[in-house]
């Protein structure tokens, strides 16, 4: 499933694009993914100029003066930058035709969404699938402080406190797996057991792994390709990510592999107490 990073590497991809052009077709080739497309998107967007892009953990959005078009990439969605002429293809389910280019929205798997929020119902983080998420993690305030006080009364395992989402957003399976080895925190360590110094630590190792992920466009997961069609590489520098089995690139053990709340966890048990 594409993360935090891969969302933001598509929104990067996708922004030059899109920004301050007009909105000139609205096509939909399927009824919906995960959710009903919106009937009444055409009549919403066609004429209308895009303001500006963002992100809401892994959801993207696209601005308008009037609303926000919520994209959700799903397990196994991207979305590219095409020519206009470009011939749809099987899973092609979703265009947004801008000038002489299309964005278009690819999802194998139909689990991915594309939904509208109109303005008149308040500012788009207010929206259902937005209002509980947690802190973004790349934003300044998000801290070892924050982790701390929010885990004081959690005594569920710290990895699937940090894939939960409601205390900060976007940490999906891949980066907690790595961000936990590099503060040195084992992922079955209870949440209200870790002290503040250790969530300095993991804080500090959240951000730093996020944005290494994004400057090197993500990972490649097995669908994920960014807006260019080019994969990402980040993948080439888990620690423990996917690598059970093979010696630990600190001290030599070999990784473990288990299993948390029916995800993959990939750890050290020498280098994570």
């Amino acid at each position: 499933m594409p993360e935090l990073p891969e969302v933001e590497v598509t929104r990067r991809g996708v922004t030059p694009y899109l920004e301050g052009q007009i909105v000139t077709a609205v096509i939909f080739r399927h009824s919906g993914l995960r959710w009903p497309f919106p009937l009444d998107l055409a009549n919403h967007l066609i004429g209308c100029r895009v303001r500006g892009t963002g992100r809401r953990g892994k959801y993207l959005l696209i601005h308008f003066d009037h609303g926000s078009l919520i994209i959700h990439l799903g397990m196994s969605g991207n979305l590219r930058i095409l020519p206009l002429e470009t011939i749809p293809k099987k899973h092609d389910h979703f265009d947004l035709v801008v000038g002489q280019q299309v964005m278009r929205m690819t999802d194998p798997r139909r689990f991915g969404a594309v939904l509208w929020h109109d303005a008149e119902k308040g500012p788009v983080e207010q929206h259902p699938l937005l209002r509980g998420l947690g802190i973004e993690p790349l934003e300044d305030v998000f801290s070892g402080q924050i982790l701390y006080q929010q885990t004081r009364h959690r005594s569920a395992p710290i990895k699937q406190v940090l894939l939960a989402g409601d205390i900060v957003v976007g940490v999906g399976n891949i980066y907690a797996s790595e961000s936990l080895f590099q503060a040195g925190i084992n992922p079955k360590t209870a949440a209200h057991r870790i002290g503040l110094a250790r969530y300095d630590k993991l804080a500090a190792a959240i951000r730093e792994i996020l944005a290494r992920a994004i400057a090197k466009g993500g990972s490649t997961l097995r669908d994920f390709i960014g807006a260019d069609g080019q994969t990402g590489y980040f993948q080439q520098s888990y620690f423990v990510y996917d690598r059970a089995g093979q010696p630990c690139k600190i001290c030599g053990a070999l990784i473990e592999q288990i299993k948390q709340g029916q995800r993959s966890t990939f750890y050290c048990k020498n280098c994570q107490k």
